[in-house]
């Protein structure tokens, strides 16, 4: 049965990726063209730091071409039951489109927000994310936190079959001006390409 399942998903993402990637030749690595990069942030928070540093991320001059969703208020609560409201349909079109996905997790309680949990579970059935590239990354005061969150996400994308390249987490403080935001970004963004391209 899970082999099945596996099966179908598979052939579900290769057929999306397909239909998303008609008349483009070039690889993830962004030889010919730059890599097209969906960032989500999983906070809701208004003055968030992996929200800024996502934002941050797609105004920069890079290599990459990033896209911010930013829908992730407007995810009903998944249930297989439920039929997908455009919220949904766009998450899922913006990774099916993507040639990677950056995902900045906060961490609560030791874990990732529910509401990035919820995101995650309305890709399971519709196979997005299976051989999709992702790297994870965690804003926060220290880089030595975060880990707990980022472990959160790594394991439910890889159950999806997504190939995580990397995960680290970004120090930004409360104090960080949006320069500094944005250098950190840049770096952040290097290292999400430099992983994706390997």
């Amino acid at each position: 049965m899970a082999d099945e399942r596996r099966a179908r998903l598979r052939k579900q993402a290769d057929a999306t990726r397909l239909a998303a990637s008609a008349g483009k030749n070039d690889s993830v690595t962004g030889v010919g063209s730059a890599v097209k990069l969906l960032a989500v942030s999983g906070s809701l928070k208004r003055e968030s730091s992996n929200g800024a540093l996502v934002r941050a991320a797609a105004a920069a001059r890079s290599d990459a071409d990033v896209e911010v969703w930013d829908e992730l208020d407007g995810l009903p609560h998944f249930s297989p039951d439920r039929r997908p409201n455009e919220h949904v349909e766009a998450l899922r079109s913006a990774v099916a489109g993507a040639d990677a996905v950056l995902v900045a997790t906060p961490e609560y309680a030791g874990g990732m927000p529910g509401a990035l949990k919820n995101a995650l579970d309305w890709l399971v059935g519709s196979g997005e994310l299976y051989g999709k590239p992702v790297v994870v990354v965690s804003a926060a005061p220290d880089a030595r936190r975060g880990h707990n969150a980022r472990r959160w996400v790594e394991e439910v994308a890889r159950m999806q079959g997504a190939t995580v390249r990397d995960s680290f987490t970004v120090a930004i403080t409360p104090g960080d001006d949006d320069a500094k935001i944005a250098s950190k970004a840049v770096e952040a963004l290097k290292r999400s390409v430099a992983a994706i391209g390997d």
